[in-house]
């Protein structure tokens, strides 16, 4: 018995080991025939050949897994090595053929990419699926050197990737309003508010049309499409308040008696006495200036503090600084001093500035010791960078608020809205900055090396760009100046 389970024994580990020299055979095998076929496959599938020459990537493909197959069962070496060899050749044609077809199909393969970037393959599936059809066409007709054949079917594909990606991004932003106005039309709102609905369809119009001129800039067409989406649903709730008075639920007087309720509210916050005798007007002019002037206030209150924060920071810093050192503690004490004399005199010069102007004229106030005059009032063309004659008396305001901080830094930025290309914006920023710039040399007299121009077209909105208010703040002409401390 022992004798037979020492003879199972060696029959096993023979076995293992025979099994052993056996794989060690075939990885060296493989090492010799495969080692130009795996090169020739990695460059064809670096270089897209499955996509782009499939056909040749196919029969590459077969031929490799033929010869390992035939390694695997231990066949003919004359067999592996020829199936791994054609397999090699195969994958460099693929390779080639691959990098021509990136030439020759470049318009359609950035088209596909722009498609997919916009999710066409889910918004817009079955145009999507049309283009692949073509897009696979002219990839066969090109592998098989049908020239004419393929550029056709390539300009058919292109066409069709743009249709489809111009449909998904039309789905991304205006999908929702188009939905909203389907609601409003099963609820017949077009009946009882049509001037507000009509308004939102106009603005979908717009939008569309906006993106059919120009797909890549989508900030002015989603701002339209949020407007419209407001519009639509302000004439839904406005079609209910009609629907209600016409079934006599609730009268005009009703109506505008909620309506002056909800001002009287606002008027106790602001603490204004809301006479509303002869209409809202008047009470109506009340709150917007009591706002605007609350808002004025606040902001005032906001730099002074950030100012106080910092002088407090730098006093602490010197009186440390001065009371660690014995010598020299008078003149810098002196030098500290000085220095708080011209931040108090920049900012009796400040108060003296903020007086020139009206808010309509210019918004002015302070970043540390910085004055900033935000010309409101200066407005220019669309698409234009030229000084008007009407904005003559502002500049002059403007000349007096610099002759107030002699010898100081003058740096004119130029801001746009969020809405057109990024690049024209900034192009057109920077004109309007120059052109201010030239006018402040040429008719204030101003040296040219106090002055910088500089354009940051939409990089620094000051409001938001999704309400016409928002976008006319942000499209500015602000001018920054740096006082010289040391000037008296």
């Amino acid at each position: 018995m022992v004798a037979k389970t020492r003879i199972i024994k060696f029959v096993l580990v023979a076995a293992a080991l025979l099994a052993a020299g056996q794989g060690y055979a075939q990885n060296e095998l493989r090492n010799t025939f495969f080692k130009e076929a795996d090169a020739a496959k990695a460059a064809a599938e670096a270089a897209e050949a499955k996509l782009l020459a499939p056909r040749s990537y196919e029969r590459g493909l077969k031929e490799y897994t033929d010869a390992e197959t035939a390694l695997e069962r231990g066949r003919n070496i004359e067999t592996v090595r020829s199936n791994a060899a054609d397999a090699a050749e195969y994958f460099k044609t693929a390779a080639e053929k691959a990098q021509i077809a990136k030439t020759s199909l470049a318009l359609a393969l950035k088209s596909r990419q722009d498609a997919a970037n916009a999710r066409a393959p889910q918004l817009s599936a079955e145009i999507w699926a049309q283009a692949q059809r073509k897009f696979a066409e002219a990839i066969r007709l090109l592998e098989r050197g049908d020239l004419k054949g393929s550029e056709r079917r390539k300009i058919e594909a292109t066409t069709l990737y743009r249709d489809a990606e111009l449909v998904a991004i039309k789905e991304q932003y205006l999908s929702e309003t188009r939905r909203l106005l389907q609601d409003a039309d099963r609820a017949r709102v077009g009946r009882y508010a049509p001037v507000t609905l009509g308004r939102a369809k106009q603005l979908l119009a717009d939008a569309e049309r906006e993106l059919n001129e120009n797909r890549y800039d989508t900030d002015l067409p989603r701002s339209l499409a949020v407007q419209a989406n407001y519009e639509a649903k302000h004439a839904i709730y406005l079609s209910e308040i009609v629907r209600k008075v016409r079934d006599k639920d609730l009268t005009a007087e009703q109506i505008v008696l909620q309506w002056e309720d909800s001002l009287r509210q606002i008027s106790g916050v602001a603490d204004v006495v809301p006479d509303m005798q002869s209409g809202p007007d008047n009470l109506t002019a009340e709150l917007v200036a009591y706002f605007e002037n609350q808002r004025n206030e606040l902001q005032a209150l906001q730099e002074e503090s950030a100012e106080n924060a910092i002088r407090i920071a730098d006093m602490e810093e010197e009186m440390r600084s001065l009371d660690a050192r014995l010598g020299g503690a008078t003149e810098e004490r002196a030098a500290l001093i000085q220095r708080l004399e011209a931040q108090a005199r920049v900012k009796q010069q400040f108060e003296q500035v903020e007086k020139m102007f009206t808010s309509e004229e210019a918004r002015v106030f302070r970043q540390g010791n910085n004055v900033i005059l935000r010309l409101v009032g200066l407005n220019f063309d669309s698409g234009a960078s030229q000084i008007k004659p009407e904005n003559f008396d502002l500049l002059a305001k403007v000349e007096k608020a610099v002759d107030v901080f002699p010898r100081s830094e003058l740096i004119i930025e130029g801001h746009t809205d969020s809405f057109g290309g990024d690049d024209l914006n900034q192009k057109l920023s920077q004109e309007r900055a120059e052109s201010v710039q030239q006018y402040m040399i040429n008719a204030m007299r101003i040296p040219t090396y106090r002055l910088i121009a500089t354009g940051y077209g939409e990089t620094r909105p000051v409001a938001s760009n999704e309400t016409d208010a928002g976008r006319a703040r942000n499209r500015r002409i602000d001018i920054v100046i740096k006082p010289n401390l040391d000037a008296t």
